[in-house]
């Protein structure tokens, strides 16, 4: 790791707080920059927040909601849904000094340019900013267990990739390198919406052949969109693909499986995205990804069927009985 690192995660949510452990373990100064003053100050007094259950953060963590500790931090890491991207790092942009790199754990899709991550960070802080995905099967309440867990940190550039595997790198956390920033990022949002289905495939009760199925084929269906858009196909069948997928499809806790569930069992969208504290990635993230499909010409009928429940008001045995109905072919990847 690199000598004098001082790393300031700019988030409050779960991943911030399971990350920030790690961070305070292997003895790295750090901050933890909320958004909200309130926030801030409850979780500096406490040490505990009510997103993620029985957990107290170290108490070598820094909490603030002042931006000029950004000014200090020799790597910055966003911890913040991808919907609010744009607008909280166009904020704190100006306090981020060049060339510090900006490590992104968001997971999603911008539903109103349809950019990832990366691209937003770029766009709201500068050109030529050091961009790193660190992206995995990485439940937030198995890490704060400091239960075993994969992740990828994802960049072009190797020598950033090295610097956040050996950052992150715990007795709990392995990290591997990746040089697919775009198929890492690509992978970690599509799999939020086949995890909805997922969900609904739970709410239904339609047993495990049936969810086994649509993990293999929504894979199918993450590896085709992501290599039409510059991913390498290796990617989506590694931990940040496949290895994220079946966590976030099978883990009780997966808030995208979770609210999917409540849509099998009949309850509307918005009382379904009521019952979380957290953001559902997946519901933005699904409409976001079929206007690009369609731009494209690529198929994703898992992915059509989610967005039509979520923005169409499609009744989940509907959608189904439509996937059922499309004619058989010979199985396809690609």
């Amino acid at each position: 790791m690199q000598q004098g690192e001082r790393i300031v995660i700019v988030g409050d949510g779960q991943m911030a707080l399971v990350l920030a452990d790690v961070l305070a373990f292997r003895g790295v100064p750090t901050a933890l920059l909320s958004p909200f003053a309130e926030v801030a100050a409850d979780l500096a007094a406490t040490r505990r927040s009510p997103r993620l259950a029985g957990f107290e953060l170290p108490a070598a963590v820094e909490v603030t909601a002042d931006p000029a500790c950004l000014a200090q931090a020799t790597m910055v890491v966003c911890a913040i849904p991808t919907q609010f991207i744009r607008a909280t790092f166009s904020r704190l942009g100006p306090a981020i000094e060049q060339g510090v790199p900006v490590v992104s754990v968001a997971k999603g899709i911008e539903s109103s340019t349809f950019r990832l991550p990366a691209e937003i960070l770029r766009e709201a802080v500068r050109a030529d900013l050091p961009v790193v995905a660190l992206s995995g099967p990485t439940i937030a309440a198995e890490l704060a267990q400091r239960l075993p867990a994969l992740l990828v940190a994802a960049s072009p550039e190797q020598v950033l990739a090295e610097r956040v595997q050996a950052a992150f790198t715990s007795p709990w956390t392995k990290v591997y390198q990746s040089g697919d920033l775009v198929g890492v990022e690509l992978a970690g949002a599509c799999k939020n919406v086949i995890a909805i289905a997922a969900g609904v495939c739970d709410g239904l009760r339609l047993g495990t052949n049936a969810k086994s199925a649509l993990l293999a084929r929504g894979l199918a269906e993450i590896s085709r969109v992501g290599v039409a858009l510059g991913g390498k196909v290796e990617t989506f069948f590694g931990v940040a693909g496949a290895g994220d997928l079946a966590t976030t499809c099978f883990a009780p806790e997966g808030r995208n499986r979770s609210f999917g569930e409540r849509l099998g069992r009949g309850e509307s969208v918005e009382r379904a995205l009521g019952a979380t504290l957290s953001v559902v990635e997946g519901v933005p993230t699904s409409r976001a990804l079929m206007e690009l499909a369609r731009s494209r010409a690529i198929d994703l009928p898992i992915c059509e069927a989610v967005e039509a429940m979520v923005f169409d008001a499609l009744a989940p045995r509907e959608a189904l009985a439509q996937l059922m109905s499309r004619p058989s072919t010979v199985e396809r990847i690609g």
